[in-house]
């Protein structure tokens, strides 16, 4: 890990953590990348880039948090008082719930499939045929969205868990997490900006949770104090800044354009990066 690569993969970390292609395929694709044109077995790995990894995320969740800073208070807010009086009909507080039930809904489905997604990442031709998968669900959901009228403004159960199972099933790297939960939500009839909202908010407890339990787990304290944390800290700023700049204009993009457009890059890139691999590794 050295410092170029960490920059250079913090902003591929912010820019598509929250666009709807697939942040661990890039940064699959990023580091193999490298590795091909360093002359490095594309096998060869180690726990300090996992960690970084898990630290990029972390980044992004930060970006999260600082935008939908009044939308987390409020909704923790309103869950405390929904506790106290048992009175759960405040729209903040089922959204709270409904964030809490498709949290669990994706733990659920996304332990099982963990140990193939881990092994997905040393197989980056197989993650581009999951991308190529991601760009033609963008592009259907935005077919069906389209034939529905009325869209909806707020979630209902049986969506929240819909929705927590697409987030579930995209711990596969190719599998977009943002794509595939707006594209659940779009499915479910739900307008972009209302479907792009939960999505973002709903990775909060799982990417917190990721950050605090992997490194409790897997990391050895002695070998972390010999990890390159100038680097490590430096690709999780950018990460950050670049993730919150990318939040705040695609929140932007999404009210009044569609989501073809990323559906058509996930298509080429999927493509593209299966073939080139595919030669390569």
């Amino acid at each position: 890990m050295n410092f170029i690569q960490a920059i250079l993969m913090g902003i591929v970390q912010g820019l598509s953590e929250f666009l709807p292609i697939s942040s661990s395929a890039h940064l699959v694709f990023t580091s193999n990348f490298y590795k091909v044109f360093k002359g490095i077995e594309i096998v060869q790995s180690s726990n300090e880039e996992v960690f970084f990894d898990i630290m990029l995320h972390l980044g992004t969740l930060i970006a999260v948090l600082i935008f939908f800073r009044k939308d987390v208070i409020n909704i923790l807010k309103a869950m405390l008082q929904a506790l106290k009086t048992k009175n759960w009909s405040n729209t903040e507080a089922k959204l709270g719930l409904f964030i809490v039930l498709g949290t669990f809904v994706t733990i659920a489905l996304a332990l099982p499939i963990n140990e193939v997604a881990e092994k997905l990442v040393y197989a980056p031709s197989i993650v581009g045929i999951l991308l190529f998968i991601t760009g033609f669900t963008l592009l259907y959901s935005e077919y069906k969205s389209n034939k529905i009228e009325e869209k909806k403004q707020e979630l209902n159960l049986k969506t929240s868990i819909l929705i927590g199972l697409a987030q579930g099933l995209a711990a596969l790297p190719g599998f977009s997490r943002s794509g595939w939960t707006i594209a659940t939500g779009l499915f479910c009839g739900l307008d972009r900006i209302t479907a792009a909202r939960y999505s973002f908010l709903l990775s909060i407890p799982i990417i917190l949770g990721a950050s605090m339990v992997y490194p409790l787990v897997k990391i050895d304290i002695h070998e972390a104090l010999q990890y390159n944390w100038e680097a490590i800290i430096a690709g999780t700023l950018v990460s950050a800044v670049v993730g919150y700049i990318c939040i705040k204009y695609f929140m932007k993009f999404i009210s009044k354009f569609s989501l073809a457009i990323f559906g058509y890059y996930c298509i080429i890139a999927g493509i593209a990066t299966s073939i080139f691999f595919a030669i390569y590794s």
